[in-house]
């Protein structure tokens, strides 16, 4: 379970999507995500996935390693997908007890389940086809206009980065304490789920001692090579636009307005 979560790891390419730059990659991924919660019916629903599923046979990342990542969070999907299900009131087709599932509550569920699944899955195409350097990079771009404003872009797009950048570490590091008190008879797949949730305090202690230490080796770490923030460094590669930027520039811009259009000249279902 702990393996199955991809957000924050990157996937090595050479696809035109890995070479687009940050900012368009970012960009794009707002988009998409307002995009999702313009959306009133399935059709469009059905417009978003085309599109999502054109970007990752582009970005020729496999779809069974984006689809892994939905696992660590099936549960807060069942329980957005039940929550909508009871309690939306309206036609009633089956009652159960105290409980009675609607057909306005079954088209809502499926509804908020339909957007959240797509919500992660565009969301984590961002990190899986961009390196974090370039994610820093392209945040930092982005959010240079804001320092008129007192915004500390630099340092702001750095601890971001760097929260994505050890979610996989921090995992990696779960994973080893679990097959270490599993070692020494500890359980933690057996009984219902609170007691399997229980089961996980004692990983708490060791896994924030070992966040901390992973954090102040971070910082001797900049320290030793004069980090100083962001005011006059200057970078390797330099970011410029390019003609497939603003390709993929209008081809977002295109769905969007196709996402804004279709309720007017299609019909819903």
């Amino acid at each position: 379970m702990i393996r199955d979560i991809t957000i924050g790891q990157y996937y090595p390419g050479d696809s035109w999507i890995h070479k687009l730059d940050p900012r368009v990659k970012i960009l794009g991924t707002l988009l998409y995500i307002v995009s999702l919660f313009l959306v009133k019916d399935f059709l469009g629903f059905g417009i978003a996935l085309a599109f999502l599923a054109l970007c990752i046979a582009v970005s020729k990342v496999p779809l069974s390693f984006m689809l892994k990542g939905l696992k660590p969070i099936f549960l807060i999907i069942l329980f957005t997908f039940l929550i909508n299900m009871f309690l939306t009131s309206g036609k009633v087709l089956v009652q159960l007890g105290p409980f009675s599932i609607t057909e306005e509550g079954l088209y809502k569920a499926v509804f908020m389940a339909f957007r959240l699944v797509l919500l992660i899955i565009g969301s984590s195409l961002l990190t899986l086809a961009t390196k974090p350097i370039s994610l820093t990079d392209g945040m930092e771009k982005l959010l240079s206009p804001f320092e008129k404003l007192g915004l500390p872009a630099h340092e702001l797009a750095m601890m971001m980065t760097i929260a994505l950048r050890f979610i996989p570490t921090l995992l990696e590091e779960t994973d080893k304490i679990m097959k270490a008190q599993m070692a020494r008879g500890a359980d933690f797949e057996s009984g219902n789920l609170f007691r399997r949730a229980k089961s996980l305090i004692p990983l708490l202690v060791p896994l924030f001692i070992s966040a901390f230490r992973i954090a102040q080796d971070l910082a001797m770490a900049m320290e030793a090579r004069c980090y100083r923030g962001g005011a006059g460094r200057t970078r390797m590669t330099a970011m410029r636009l390019q003609g497939k930027d603003a390709a993929a520039t209008v081809i977002l811009l295109l769905f969007l307005a196709v996402i804004l259009v279709q309720p007017h000249i299609l019909p819903a279902f």
